[in-house]
């Protein structure tokens, strides 16, 4: 069987809706799928250029699978994703099985206050719900309980976890008998938010610091290069070993995980979807993040100590508990490797996949 995944423009400096269809690609093709990646490249080539390729294209694909992957900026430069109802209607015209793959379930601005962000928000909620009435599937990376807007006793539609896009290396350290411990921090937001996310990092570890931790931060990912003044000024004077390894390889990246004994996820509150905190856990990495977006989905079976968002006393806290336990280390650890097989490793996420296109995997 053959199906293709369709993206839009790619995002930069890192693409992880790429990376993903990439990880997808593979694990389908050891159980017989073969899925091919194409790229819509409207933003080089223009609207009327590419959407004329896609007829064409299209007639290639009749009664296959295309998997259409969603999020608002891949489709539009500003924020207005209509040329994605453009490419689903061509796709249907043409007589491809469609499937939505939403990396976004609703608008970007939950409380826009200008006009302009409120025109965008109304716009990519109507192409979200128009995509979802279009396509044959629905394929969410959020819980479906998450997504009020669904009508009830939907069929159509279906959860499957996003996986990391790094590979899966299991920490092999243990804090016991470690005089240093060493905290990852993977991505940083864009300005302005990273201000706070680095002040918030800097206050818990320097908590750390004044309860007898001998501690090394390591910066690395996206965000993290930019940031780079900005962690100075706020590890000044603070008595911790910070380290920033910028834009790394999926390779080194789990590397690096893995030779780190804790994470800290402070971008806002952690949702099931963000691929920095999974590329803790599928290495098996206990984290400490900020609550009230995750409860109630895959990412609470892990190990992951929630706080109060914010609440950066609570999240040194949790750090020290985390650090200086080695039985509450372990647990965590465990949790993590065993969530990743039920939910977040390729093969798990691979067979959903299978499952909701009506086919058999040849997987031995």
């Amino acid at each position: 069987m053959k199906c293709i995944a369709l993206l839009g423009r790619p995002d930069v400096p890192t693409d992880g809706v790429a990376d993903y269809c990439t990880f997808l690609a593979s694990a389908l093709e050891s159980r017989g799928v073969r899925m091919s990646i194409a790229r819509m490249c409207w933003a080089e080539n223009g609207w009327l250029s590419e959407l004329r390729e896609l007829w064409r294209r299209g007639a290639e694909w009749r009664s296959q699978w295309v998997l259409v992957q969603y999020t608002s900026l891949s489709w539009s430069r500003r924020g207005f994703p209509l040329g994605a109802v453009a490419a689903l209607a061509i796709l249907r015209r043409r007589g491809a099985r469609c499937a939505v793959v939403f990396h976004e379930a609703r608008r970007q601005s939950e409380a826009p206050t200008r006009w302009i962000d409120r025109t965008r928000g109304a716009c990519q909620d109507w192409v979200i719900h128009k995509l979802y009435r279009q396509a044959e599937r629905g394929i969410f990376v959020d819980p479906l309980e998450f997504i009020g807007w669904l009508p009830r006793k939907d069929k159509k539609s279906v959860f499957i976890p996003i996986g990391a896009n790094v590979p899966e290396l299991p920490i092999q350290v243990r804090i016991d008998g470690q005089n240093r411990r060493t905290v990852a921090i993977f991505c940083l937001s864009d300005p302005p938010n990273v201000r706070r996310e680095v002040e918030d990092i800097s206050h818990a570890l320097r908590l750390g610091c004044e309860r007898g931790l001998q501690l090394r931060v390591v910066f690395l990912g996206r965000g993290t290069s930019e940031a780079r003044e900005t962690i100075g000024r706020a590890f000044d004077g603070v008595p911790v070993e910070v380290s920033n390894l910028g834009l790394r390889s999926a390779v080194e990246v789990s590397r690096v995980l893995a030779e780190c004994d804790a994470m800290l996820c402070v971008r806002g509150k952690l949702f099931p979807a963000r691929g920095s905190a999974l590329a803790g856990i599928i290495c098996g990495l206990p984290i400490v993040a900020y609550a009230g977006a995750s409860e109630d989905s895959p990412i609470a079976e892990a190990g992951v100590e929630l706080v109060p968002y914010h609440d950066t006393d609570a999240l040194a806290n949790s750090l020290v508990n985390v650090l200086t336990n080695p039985v509450r280390w372990q647990e965590m650890h465990e949790k993590n490797l065993i969530v990743t097989q039920k939910y977040f490793s390729w093969d798990s996420i691979a067979e959903k996949f299978l499952k909701t296109l009506d086919c058999e995997s040849e997987h031995v």
